[in-house]
C-alpha cells in the first residue's frame, strides 16, 4: 500500500507506528464505543492499513514500533490469521464493525480495552504476553477455543450477548490455556461460557460477574484445572454451572453468592478434587446441587444456601464449618433423591467427632438408623422402631434404665399387693416382690424367686409381659453395644 492512499486519520496512525507513539482520536469526556458508528472520516481507519502495519510497517532505528490506537472506527475486517506479529498491537476503545479474525495468529500482546466489537475470532490465538478485553463490549461470540497466553487474559467489566436464536457459547474458552490469572469480575453474559479442559496457572476470578443463560449451561468448565481458586463471591447466575471432574487446588469461593437454575440443576461439581468450598452468605440456592464423588479438604457450607435436592454420593470431606447442631446438616442428607446413603451420615458423623462434639455424632447416626429403617420390609420396620423406642439403637442407653425401673415399679407393686403361691411349701424362699420382678425382668440372671412360685390369672399375664419385655432390652442393648463397639 502506497502511503499517499492514506486518510489524514490513518497518515498520523501510520506516522506514529514506527516510534510506538500513541494516537488519541477520542473527543468528548466519557464518551463510548458503542456510538463508533456515528463517527466520520476524521477518526475513521480501515482495517487494511492496521493490518499493513503489523505485517510490513515501516521502522526506525532505535525505537520499538506499536501500533497504539484509541477511540478510532475500524471499518473492514482486520485479518491476522496465522501471522506473527512482533509488534505491541493496542486497540483501545474503538469501534469495530466487523469481526477481527486473529485466529492461529501469533502476538506479543493485544490490548483491546474498552472497544466495540460483532465478535472476535481467535481460536488457537498465541499471546506471549497478556490479552486485555477489560469493559469491551461484544455483540457475537468470543471464540478463543484452544488460545494460548503466556500472561494473564483479563475481561473485567466486559459484556458478551450473542443475537436471538444463535446456540454456539458466547464465550469460548475451551481448551485455553494461561499463564496467570483469568480475571472476569463483573463479567456479563448472555449465554453460554464454555471452559471445557481450560488450564489456568493463577486464578479464576468471577468476583461480582452476572452470568444468564436460562435452561442452559452458563458455565460449562468440565476438567477445568486451576493453580490456584475461582473465586465467585457475589456471583449471580442464572443457568446450570457445570465443573464436574475440575481441579482446584484453593477455594472454591462462592460467598454470598446467588446460583439459580428452576427445574434444573444449578450446579455440578462432582467428580471434583477441591481444596476448600465456601458457600455461605448467599441467597438459597434454586435448583439441585450436585457434589458426587467429590473429594475436598474443608467444607465451608451454610445450611440455609442449599437448595431442596441435594447430590452428595460418595462426597467426601475432611472438615465442616461453621459448627451447627445435626438438626440443621441432617436435612441435606434427606434431600437426596429419597434414596439412603451410609456414606453421607458417616462423614458428617465423622465431622462432629473430628470437633470433639460427640453428643452430635451420636445423633448423626440415629437418624442413618431411623433414615435405614424405612427401607426396610414391615418386620424390619417393627423390629426397628422396637429398638428405637427403648434404647433408640443403642445411641441413648439410659432408656434402657428407664423401662427397667418403670417396670421393676410395676411388676414390685403388682406381686407385694397380691403374692404368688409357691410351687412347693416348705421349700419356698421368703417372698420378695422386687427381686421376684428382677428374676422376671432379666434373662440371665437369677435371685431364685422367680421357679419357687406360681402366679395365676392376670398376675401371671403381667409375668409374661415382664419376661418378653426383658428380652427385647437385652436383646435391643446388645445390639446397641455391639454397634457402638464395631464403630469404635
Amino acid at each position: 500500500m502506497e502511503i499517499n492512499d492514506l486518510t489524514p486519520a490513518e497518515r498520523a496512525v501510520w506516522e506514529a507506528f514506527p516510534k510506538g507513539t500513541a494516537v488519541d482520536f477520542r473527543g468528548a469526556e466519557g464518551e463510548s464505543a458503542a456510538e463508533g458508528a456515528d463517527w466520520g472520516p476524521q477518526r475513521t481507519v480501515r482495517a487494511t492499513v492496521l493490518r499493513a502495519l503489523l505485517l510490513d510497517g515501516p521502522t526506525e532505528s532505535g525505537e520499538v514500533a506499536a501500533l497504539k490506537v484509541a477511540g478510532a472506527r475500524i471499518t473492514g475486517v482486520l485479518d491476522l490469521r496465522y501471522a506473527t506479529v512482533d509488534s505491541i498491537v493496542r486497540l483501545s476503545h474503538c469501534h469495530f464493525e466487523d469481526v477481527p479474525d486473529l485466529s492461529g495468529a501469533q502476538l506479543k500482546y493485544l490490548n483491546l480495552t474498552g472497544s466495540q466489537l460483532p465478535g472476535l475470532a481467535s481460536a488457537r490465538v498465541r499471546v506471549d504476553g497478556g490479552l486485555r478485553l477489560m469493559g469491551c463490549r461484544f455483540g457475537g461470540p468470543v471464540r478463543l477455543g484452544g488460545a494460548q497466553i503466556a500472561g494473564a487474559l483479563y475481561l473485567e467489566g466486559t459484556e458478551v450477548t450473542a443475537p436471538e436464536g444463535t446456540e454456539d457459547p458466547v464465550l469460548q474458552l475451551h481448551q485455553v490455556t494461561v499463564g496467570e490469572d483469568l480475571c472476569a469480575t463483573r463479567l456479563r453474559t448472555r449465554g453460554e461460557i464454555r471452559l471445557n479442559g481450560a488450564t489456568i496457572s493463577g486464578s479464576l476470578r468471577l468476583e461480582n460477574a452476572e452470568l444468564r443463560h436460562p435452561e442452559g449451561f452458563v458455565l460449562s468448565a468440565e476438567a477445568l484445572e486451576v493453580g490456584a481458586n475461582v473465586l465467585g463471591r457475589r456471583l449471580s447466575t442464572r443457568g446450570r454451572i457445570d465443573l464436574r471432574g475440575a481441579r482446584i487446588p484453593g477455594r472454591l469461593d462462592l460467598l454470598y453468592s446467588s446460583l439459580s437454575n428452576p427445574g434444573g440443576t444449578a450446579m455440578r461439581a462432582s467428580s471434583c478434587v477441591i481444596g476448600e468450598v465456601w458457600l455461605r452468605g448467599g441467597t438459597p440456592m434454586e435448583g439441585r446441587l450436585n457434589l458426587r464423588r467429590s473429594q475436598v479438604e474443608h467444607l465451608n457450607l451454610d445450611p440455609e444456601m442449599l437448595p431442596d435436592q441435594v447430590r452428595l454420593l460418595d462426597l467426601t470431606y475432611t472438615s465442616l464449618t461453621p459448627h451447627v447442631s445435626p438438626e440443621l446438616r441432617l436435612p441435606m442428607l434427606e434431600r437426596d433423591e429419597d434414596t439412603f446413603e451410609p456414606h453421607g451420615y458417616e462423614q458428617l458423623t465423622a465431622a462432629y467427632r473430628r470437633t470433639g462434639d460427640d453428643d452430635g455424632a451420636r445423633l448423626v447416626q440415629l437418624a442413618k438408623q431411623r433414615r435405614h429403617r424405612t427401607t426396610l420390609p414391615w418386620y424390619g420396620r417393627l423390629w426397628g422402631h422396637v429398638q428405637d423406642a427403648t434404647v433408640g439403637y443403642g445411641f441413648r442407653p439410659m432408656r434402657a434404665l428407664g423401662w427397667l425401673l418403670s417396670l421393676l415399679a410395676v411388676g414390685s407393686v403388682a406381686f407385694a399387693l397380691h403374692t404368688p403361691p409357691p410351687l412347693k411349701a416348705d421349700e419356698a424362699p421368703q417372698f420378695n416382690p422386687v427381686f421376684y420382678t428382677l428374676d422376671l425382668l432379666l434373662p440371665v440372671i437369677s435371685f431364685g424367686q422367680e421357679p419357687a412360685f406360681a402366679p395365676e390369672g392376670g398376675q401371671q399375664a403381667l409375668a409374661y409381659v415382664l419376661v418378653l419385655t426383658g428380652w427385647i432390652l437385652a436383646t435391643t442393648v446388645i445390639a446397641g453395644v455391639t454397634r457402638t463397639v464395631s464403630r469404635q
